[in-house]
């Protein structure tokens, strides 16, 4: 084996490297973490997890899986939760126990597993995760509803499945009397876990509303509470940990007048450490000879799970939902398993080898035969379903605004009446209340963090507007979605309000992303012609009022700002568009209202052209009457 040290660098530098290509190419990652754990473990003999780390390794995990729980909890707030409806709380119970019962009896007959391990088997694999699901949505666009629906079951699902796991662990391993010592065992850990939870919840959210400790501590504080209860809950009850540190970021995400931004930024980042780290660790684990001793008997199980389990349970799950046929359909075909079916199959599989159950063995490769078919299955066929089933999203039209200044909410309602989805995201409370206040969708935070990655949902997006006033984070902005939506994507204020000095200048690959509207629009000439009465209209272009007559009417008082064809297609004017609105496209401007000098000056052109055309009405009567003369010469004498 290597020097430890390097094998954890190498770890580190190798589940960085996975992320990033699982970014490029746009599947999950645990797809390439599984395929170099594999690689370092089984095939070259490289990494031995055991070996590395000796009786700590069971504390790791455990300790590891307890943060990424108590980071997805910190995102479930439930007025998002009751805004799905029943469908998400029927698939991470009712839909639960039905994977349960179908998965069991299908392990206990294929691969000759006892009910025991069968039953703790089938409790692991109801679980399915964000950290798999989310990235899939960004591929699929599945319609909004379906998107949400398997947002939120693949956060909720993963302490359910957890703690379903657990009561099988316990009636497993129960030495007499087991359905007592489950009963006992369940009771107990719903109340240590419920109540320290909450306890725990309660306090932390009061130490962050009352600053009773420094900012600069306060995520470490609040990470070594949570890692605290999650010890001390599993001392009291034998895996209440789990359940605990749910709860609690649960509390915590929930209470009021608790900024848990911070605390969940941190944490994020940790968790993307934590799960590339288990994933290649727990994958270097796998023995080859087990997964051939599993035998052709796998085969059925994952059918079983993929086309039996799972459209049964969301059959089961959405009587009374409101959901029709294709939605049912797509949604039974995703439900990856993610990193808390692996962490937990580990967790318990070195527990009872520990205790000598010899088929302990056969857990650990059958969870993961689930999570790599399912991913590569599903990753590799959900957009071809979901276009199928006429449930795929159109191509995004939709705008995402970075800043909510009073200009950027006036032109997000201009847009929103020509049904163009838009959201705000803004770092600034009062910009964020104010767009709420005016119904439009937001993003209260940083649209480039971990938890907007997660959360927010930018399916129907297709352009991104940098028009805030923070110039330290619109490039970081403007790079971030350019690279993940494509280039021109993008699109910012000019920033010719900067000073001269060089040193002072912004580079010239981010200044050609800049120009939006014009080269004078900055923020600060938006913001000043707003505060001077200036509004946003929206004038449709004919073969009677073309574009000519347009600048006639409007001068120099109109920034045009936007152009919708007529199948509500947008262009936005920048430095160099090169696009010509045509008859019934509709254009969007900022008009500036008029002074008294100007509008005396429009009186008197608009008079002097009256006047005009009054004079040449009248020329042209005569001109008619004195060419009726001429045609008949006797009509005067006759009269």
């Amino acid at each position: 084996m290597m020097d430890p040290m390097a094998l954890l660098v190498a770890v580190g530098l190798l589940s960085i490297a996975c992320q990033y290509l699982a970014y490029k190419v746009k599947l999950p990652a645990i797809l390439p973490l599984l395929v170099c754990g594999i690689l370092l473990g089984p095939t070259l003999g490289l990494l031995n997890p055991d070996a590395l780390f000796g009786d700590l390794l069971f504390p790791l995990v455990s300790l590891s899986v307890a943060i990424i729980l108590f980071e997805g909890a910190l995102t479930l707030k439930f007025e998002d939760l009751g805004g799905h409806g029943t469908m998400v709380r029927n698939l991470c119970t009712v839909g639960a126990i039905v994977t349960w019962f179908v998965a069991t009896p299908v392990a206990h007959y294929a691969l000759g597993m006892s009910w025991q391990m069968s039953f703790l088997f089938g409790a692991i694999v109801t679980v399915t995760g964000p950290t798999v699901i989310v990235p899939m949505l960004r591929s699929v666009r599945p319609s909004a509803k379906v998107g949400n629906i398997l947002r939120w079951e693949g956060i909720i699902i993963d302490p359910v499945g957890a703690l379903l796991a657990v009561l099988v662990y316990e009636y497993v391993i129960a030495v007499q009397d087991a359905w007592t010592h489950t009963l006992m065992t369940f009771g107990l850990v719903l109340a240590i876990g419920l109540g320290l939870g909450s306890i725990m919840g309660y306090f932390l959210g009061m130490v962050v509303r009352k600053n009773w400790v420094p900012h600069y501590l306060q995520n470490t504080a609040v990470l070594t509470l949570m890692l605290g209860a999650f010890a001390v809950s599993n001392a009291l009850a034998h895996e209440s940990g789990l359940l605990t540190v749910t709860v609690m970021g649960m509390w915590l995400a929930n209470m009021k007048d608790v900024d848990v931004d911070d605390i969940l930024e941190f944490k994020e980042t940790l968790s993307v450490l934590l799960i590339s780290a288990l994933f290649i660790l727990l994958a270097a684990r796998l023995d080859f000879g087990s997964i051939i001793q599993v035998g052709w008997g796998a085969i059925l199980v994952l059918f079983a799970i993929i086309f039996i389990a799972r459209p049964l349970s969301v059959l089961v799950s959405s009587v009374g939902a409101g959901l029709n046929w294709r939605e049912i359909a797509l949604l039974s075909w995703i439900a990856p398993r993610g990193i808390v079916a692996a962490a937990v199959s580990a967790l318990f599989a070195l527990k009872l080898e520990e205790l000598g159950y010899a088929e302990a063995d056969l857990l650990v490769p059958m969870v993961f035969l689930v999570i790599i078919t399912t991913v590569v299955l599903q990753s590799l066929t959900a957009v071809h379903v979901a276009n199928f089933l006429g449930q795929r999203a159109p191509t995004p039209n939709g705008l995402l605004i970075f800043g909510g200044s009073k200009f950027a909410r006036m032109f997000a309602l201009e847009m929103m009446d020509k049904n163009i989805p838009v959201r705000i995201a803004d770092t600034n409370w009062d910009s964020i209340r104010q767009a709420r206040m005016d119904n439009i969708p937001t993003y209260y935070g940083n649209p480039i963090s971990e938890h907007a990655r997660r959360t927010m949902d930018l399916s129907a997006t297709g352009q991104v507007l940098v028009m805030s006033p923070y110039r330290q984070l619109n490039p970081l902005v403007t790079y971030h979605f350019e690279h993940a939506m494509g280039k021109g994507s993008v699109l910012g204020l000019s920033a010719s309000e900067q000073e001269n000095r060089a040193s002072h200048q912004i580079s010239e690959a981010y200044a050609k992303k800049l120009g939006l509207f014009s080269e004078t629009a900055t923020y600060g000439r938006l913001a000043a012609l707003v505060a001077k009465g200036a509004t946003i209209k929206t004038t449709r272009i004919s073969d009677s009022f073309t574009m000519e007559n347009y600048g006639e009417t409007y001068g120099a008082r109109a920034l045009p700002l936007c152009a919708l064809d007529p199948n509500g297609k947008v262009f936005f004017y920048t430095i160099s568009h090169d696009f010509k609105p045509k008859a019934d496209w509709q254009i969007v401007s900022l008009i500036t209202p008029e002074t008294a000098e100007e509008k005396a000056a429009r009186e008197a052109r608009e008079e002097a052209a009256r006047l005009q055309k009054e004079a040449d009405e009248r020329a042209l009567q005569e001109a008619r009457a004195r060419e009726a003369e001429r045609d008949n010469p006797s009509a005067p004498s006759e009269a």
